[in-house]
């Protein structure tokens, strides 16, 4: 290994989080400049803080490409993240780069760099470019020291993987059996649609299924237009709109609204987000979607308000009625339409997946993707935060909708404001999953956990630490470490189901792992020991 490492930033696309965030990426990149030096290894920024911008963050693909070419191409690069980042600003410069590749981020949640990483990571991981990966509060610790110096020395970085086994051909008996089979075969005959509003959300490339790997499992691709989308909502009448509303505040939903649309969250954005709800589920009906998934972020933020209660919404079996145009036939009439948040395609497809397991099993099907935001110890054990802008249907909050609130959201995200879906999710049993594209194949990994029930106190502290206005879920996940999950889960996003009690979640991971594998999906089980 040379003596001299290049160390580079990827950042958002929208220059207000860059601003914001900067300071935070500063501070990550002290510690863990620090640290490499602490070997007798010398680091180059790889360009320069831009004074005109304020932020020292790459912004953009074709910035990424002029940056990272002008780096000689044997040489040791670091990815340093302590924000939100847009893969595909850095993808491509990497691709062909031949030296060793560090991706590292700031063990926080306040923006958050554990995130845009673990996104990194995946999409390094389908493009098949080597890379290692570390993560540290301040890159003090011997774990994080440990790993920076075996890959300055030696260009990689060892984890412990001994939690990960593979499904194999292994003989599953009984009801998971029965059930995973019926699924697959009624899956392979029948077909179902995801409809794509727009794919690769925010430079997303770990979230887009070539055809090829989709086709074989009986799904396909209805893709569709954001600006469609938005189309139908001008035609969707304000009594129609109202009437959503009004369904939320009877259920006990509370909109924390006022005036001022920059900043608050007001009640003609709250329309603007019923009319989406009612658009999206007659789009789906029309081109009969089983699942879809909404862009948002770089298409719909510029023309109306955040996605995010619609999603939640979508994602519920219990929801506010919508009719077809005209019609009196309720869509989608006591289902869920299950929604993946920024397109994710791999959460697609488990979403679809576990919605037709769990209502074989007679279970609540309601399933979401969450942010692995990042996780703190408590008590006896290690306490994950999983947080998303607010796609989590009411259905895992401890109270339902009465534990509901909308929030306005972050303006440096969401300019034009929206609610939130926001609660506290029910302590439960849980199943988890991640499905991603490695080595040319569709995997899932999988495994069990529990959702805990913090002291209120103690979940006020991780919000406030985090997003306040976004859902969180306070989860142990079983016999996986924090540092097994983050060297090998392969997505920001995490998907999550609940059982009844611990006995039908065994029961459903199973029988969703089985449907998986009929399916020609390799399935590895994590943390679980038989």
């Amino acid at each position: 290994m040379p003596s001299e490492v290049y160390l580079v930033a990827s950042g958002d696309l929208r220059h207000s989080a860059n601003l914001k965030c900067w300071p935070a990426q500063k501070s990550m990149e002290e510690s863990l400049t620090a640290a490499i030096r602490s070997f007798g290894f010398e680091v180059r920024r790889a360009h320069p803080f831009q004074s005109e911008k304020g932020h020292g963050f790459i912004d953009s693909q074709r910035y990424g490409i002029d940056v990272l070419r002008r780096i000689p191409q044997n040489a040791p690069v670091i990815v340093a993240e302590a924000v939100w980042q847009y893969s595909h600003h850095v993808l491509s410069g990497l691709y062909h780069h031949q030296g060793p590749i560090l991706t590292a981020a700031n063990w926080s949640g306040e923006w958050p760099g554990l995130v845009g990483m673990l996104n990194l990571n995946a999409c390094l991981t389908k493009a098949g470019i080597p890379y290692a990966t570390i993560w540290s509060e301040q890159f003090r610790d011997e774990y994080a020291l440990g790993g920076i110096e075996s890959w300055l020395r030696h260009g990689r970085i060892k984890h412990d993987s001994s939690h990960v086994q593979s499904l194999g051909s292994r003989v599953i008996a009984g009801v998971p059996d029965i059930v995973g089979r019926r699924v697959a075969e009624k899956l392979l005959s029948e077909k179902a649609i995801l409809g794509i509003f727009d794919e690769g959300c925010m430079g997303m490339y770990n979230a887009i299924i070539p055809d090829e790997l989709l086709h074989p499992l009986g799904i396909f691709k209805e893709r569709l237009s954001q600006s469609a989308l938005y189309a139908a909502m001008t035609r969707v009448p304000a009594n129609e709109a109202q009437s959503v509303r009004s369904w939320l505040d009877s259920k006990g939903m509370k909109f924390h609204t006022g005036v001022d649309s920059a900043v608050d969250l007001t009640n003609d954005q709250i329309l603007d987000q019923c009319r989406m709800y009612i658009a999206a589920l007659r789009i789906a009906d029309e081109f009969g979607c089983a699942a879809i998934g909404i862009q948002y972020q770089q298409g719909l933020k510029d023309l109306t308000p955040a996605s995010d209660l619609v999603e939640g919404l979508l994602n519920n079996v219990d929801r506010p009625p919508v009719t077809v145009a005209g019609g009196t036939r309720v869509l989608y009439s006591g289902q869920a339409l299950p929604h993946f948040n920024e397109v994710d395609e791999c959460a697609g497809v488990d979403a679809l997946i576990t919605n037709r397991v769990w209502r074989e099993l007679q279970l609540d099907p309601e399933t979401t993707l969450h942010d692995i935001r990042y996780g703190e110890q408590f008590r006896d054990d290690f306490v994950w935060v999983f947080e998303i802008s607010g796609a989590a249907p009411p259905n895992h909050f401890a109270g339902g909708y009465h534990g509901a609130t909308s929030e306005r959201q972050p303006p440096m995200y969401f300019p034009l404001g929206g609610g939130t879906l926001k609660g506290i999710s029910k302590p439960g049993e849980i199943v988890w999953s991640r499905v991603f594209v490695e080595s040319g194949k569709l995997k899932v990994d999988m495994g069990r956990g529990s959702v805990v029930d913090l002291p209120k106190e103690e979940t006020e502290r991780r919000w406030a630490s985090t997003t306040p206005q976004w859902p969180i879920m306070n989860a142990v996940l079983h016999g996986v470490t924090r540092n097994q999950l983050m060297a090998r889960h392969k997505s920001n996003h995490i998907q999550v189901a609940y059982g009844k009690d611990a006995a039908s979640a065994d029961v459903a991971m199973m029988a969703k792992a089985v449907t998986f594998r009929e399916l020609g999906i390799e399935v590895y089980l994590c943390g679980v020991a038989d």
